[in-house]
């Protein structure tokens, strides 16, 4: 009789809780989408099939199904499951779930049931509870599985990674959240399978879209619909409308993975001329909270590191954008932002400059270091000085002296200003580097002639 009471009281609870709460996966092949890790021959698969779970950390956006996630694997391995919060959990619980851990793996001659301590938001677990817990889980005693929103590779303590594998659980797709919600409505048990409800496809994509890959908010927003929603005709009906209405406008979720994530976006969409893709980024920045000073320095740097001297301009343009961020703020510097983007990303492009300095950089650190030529060093450093026309003062060496580029034919003298065979500019030939790669092949072949003479 106790358990028929048991059993009621656990249906009206069931009945009690939200939707998402209610169809959440119960096992391993009910999760919707991460199919890059828990797909046929992927990593985590393997290691659920191998029984050789070790410590994970699952990391990705909220609504993603980490916490679930944890859950069935526990579940899955046959392994007992204890949830606790990093950011609460004390050393002295820490020790208290170890202890009964390790009684627990230590029942029945040794073979007892393993226990999974889920720690969520772990890139808060201090320094002093992974003193007290690594070496439990480095004997097996307990297995850890952490969650965070964070990146763990700039979040987490390095002690806690080294010992950990890294999941990254990634957004749902537009039609793995219809297939959630398409679940919730079939779903006599959890669902709402025994509710007459006609929901449009184009509602159902309206909340696959504005959920953002969060399943949790697509559910909560069915649920929504269904329970404010009159029946029509004796059935619930479901249109874009009340799809719109049953859901919050999406807001841009921006941790420090988006910062530097949409930041590599942008620059890599104006690298590579696309500026449709950068203003999109730049937007996504912008909608997130990004500082637009941020944006400007980094188009700035990519002006000289990718455009250069094909088209010297568009450095003139990126810093006129920096200065104007900063004098007007936004909203109005968005139109600066998305000017100079559209210009950059269009402009042609050439790293050859931003190679050169590099290169030259390398040689002086790692190179033996090449003394200035005596005739390029400053008159005033040694008394064999003359002076010429043009009442410069020059220095002769062995015949060598400075010669004044002016005096010659085209500005050019043809004389080795480094004392050493190197080659460190090599422009391309898209925009302006064109002209300059051939006014660089005259000056280099006049230098050759002339060492050929000497």
């Amino acid at each position: 009789m106790s358990d028929l009471f048991g059993a009621e009281r656990a249906k009206r609870r069931r009945r009690a809780e939200p939707l998402a709460a209610r169809m959440r996966p119960r096992t391993i092949d009910e999760v919707v989408g991460q199919r890059h890790i828990l797909g046929p021959g992927k990593l985590l698969r393997r290691m659920l099939e191998a029984d050789a779970l070790t410590s994970l950390i699952l990391h990705g956006p909220p609504g993603t199904g980490k916490t679930t996630l944890a859950g069935l694997i526990a579940e899955h391995s046959g392994r007992h499951f204890e949830a606790a919060n990093a950011a609460s959990i004390g050393v002295k619980r820490v020790r208290e779930i170890s202890d009964v851990a390790r009684a627990r793996l230590e029942d029945s001659g040794g073979g007892g049931t393993r226990t999974v301590l889920f720690l969520d938001e772990v890139h808060r677990f201090s320094r002093s509870q992974q003193d007290v817990l690594l070496e439990d889980v480095e004997r097996g005693v307990l297995t850890l599985i952490g969650a965070t929103t964070e990146n763990p590779l700039f979040a987490c303590n390095a002690a806690l990674v080294s010992r950990s594998t890294l999941f990254r659980l990634e957004p749902l797709t537009e039609d793995e959240i219809v297939e959630v919600l398409r679940r919730a409505l079939a779903d006599d048990e959890r669902g709402y399978g025994k509710v007459a409800i006609e929901a449009h496809e184009d509602a159902l994509r309206v909340w696959a879209v504005k959920s953002d890959g969060d399943a949790r908010r697509a559910l909560t927003a069915l649920e929504v619909a269904v329970l404010s929603s009159g029946k029509d005709g004796g059935k619930i009906v479901i249109d874009r409308q009340v799809a719109e209405d049953s859901i919050q406008q999406k807001a841009a979720v921006y941790g420090d993975d988006e910062h530097y994530d949409s930041a590599s976006a942008m620059i890599k969409s104006l690298r590579g001329s696309d500026p449709d893709a950068a203003c999109y980024w730049i937007a996504r920045m912008l909608e997130g909270g990004e500082d637009p000073r941020f944006i400007a320095r980094r188009m700035a740097i990519l002006a000289s590191e990718d455009i250069g001297n094909a088209d010297p301009r568009a450095m003139l343009i990126a810093a006129a954008t920096w200065e104007l961020v900063e004098r007007i703020g936004l909203p109005e510097a968005r139109i600066t932002l998305g000017h100079c983007a559209c210009y950059l990303a269009l402009a042609p492009k050439s790293n050859a400059a931003y190679k050169a300095i590099d290169a030259a950089i390398a040689d002086v650190k790692e190179g033996r270091t090449v003394p200035v030529p005596v005739y390029l060093r400053d008159p005033n450093s040694s008394p064999l000085t003359t002076e010429d026309a043009t009442g410069l003062r020059t220095k002769e060496v062995g015949g060598e002296k400075y010669e004044y580029s002016h005096n010659a034919v085209g500005a050019l003298t043809g004389q080795d200003y480094l004392g050493v065979a190197k080659r460190y500019y090599e422009p391309g030939e898209a925009g302006e580097e064109e002209q300059m790669a051939k006014r660089l092949a005259e000056i280099r072949a006049l230098r050759r002639r002339r060492k050929a003479q000497s």
